[in-house]
């Protein structure tokens, strides 16, 4: 029997309400390693949420409390696999949303390889209004799933694709930041409770010797250190940040990005390529990584 793969893309999921709060914002920050003199982050007199944690709300939506990861999650973790992630910021996030926001979700690519297939979705941030604020694009990639045994592949929108690591000099800046053995404890909090980020003994079913972090903190770790290096802290700075997970990292792993500037990009951004080496295990844990971040002003003498 064969299948048309491409009546899938197109697809629009039911809108999934979500919601969040100040102490949501703040769980996220540390659980994507917010350190103690990163006030702007944590501290609810003068902060602002990192421009990534809409991320999370795809899992999370609008519950409040720790939930069952296999009624929130249509990813076997056997098989399903978080491939990619990108976002586009379009308007400032509020600190706490109140009811009424959701995320419109659509199939917009699914790919056939020899590997198995990989399936594109595409969500949009809505406020209470219909309007956008940020604009999400993931991609799950099912290992050993076959549908026609071709090379098929079909998209209608993708997110901006990262141009190539210069080989011909050095990164304009290298952010290090080390997780801690607690890390996925912490960043669980923030909607993602599968058991392989909190059960040993799964880890080591599933072949990774333990318990890995969540992808999306490390995910996270990168975009926050480039903020800091970059824009000198400022959250608002990154209007898009996107990368490939190669590789899991462990809690208490260190990690490295290294940065380049490729060129100009939109709104008086600057165009980064980035990679996330993971120093522990000596393997990329973040490739083909893109984002667009307006640079601090140089202080005048």
């Amino acid at each position: 029997m064969s299948y048309d793969l491409g009546k899938a893309v197109g697809y629009k999921a039911k809108d999934q309400p979500v919601s969040w709060t100040r102490k949501d914002i703040i769980t996220y920050a540390l659980g994507v390693g917010a350190k103690h003199d990163e006030l702007s982050l944590v501290y609810d007199k003068s902060w602002g949420p990192l421009p990534t944690y809409p991320v999370v709300l795809g899992l999370k939506g609008d519950d409040q409390d720790v939930t069952l990861f296999a009624a929130k999650s249509s990813c076997s973790t056997s098989s399903g696999f978080h491939a990619t992630q990108s976002i586009e910021i379009l308007k400032d996030l509020p600190v706490a949303s109140g009811s009424g926001w959701k995320l419109s979700r659509r199939v917009v690519g699914v790919h056939e390889n020899k590997s198995g297939i990989i399936i594109d979705n595409e969500a949009i941030l809505l406020d209470p209004h219909g309007v956008p604020y940020a604009k999400l694009y993931s991609s799950a990639f099912y290992l050993g799933s076959k549908a026609n045994g071709d090379k098929f592949s079909k998209a209608i929108a993708t997110p901006p694709q990262a141009k190539p690591v210069p080989k011909d000099r050095k990164p304009d800046w290298v952010v290090r930041d080390k997780t801690t053995p607690e890390q996925a404890l912490i960043y669980r909090l923030s909607g993602d409770y599968n058991p392989l980020h909190i059960d040993p003994e799964l880890g080591k079913a599933m072949g990774f010797g333990g318990v890995i972090l969540h992808g999306l903190s490390s995910y996270g770790f990168a975009a926050r250190g480039l903020i800091q290096a970059i824009a000198n802290g400022n959250s608002r700075a990154l209007t898009v940040f996107g990368a490939r997970f190669t590789s899991p990292v462990k809690p208490g792993d260190e990690l490295e990005t290294s940065a380049w500037e490729v060129g100009p990009g939109p709104n008086g951004t600057s165009e980064i390529t980035f990679i996330t080496m993971n120093l522990t295990s000596g393997k990329v844990a973040l490739g083909n990584g893109v984002a667009f971040i307006k640079k601090a002003e140089k202080s005048k003498l």
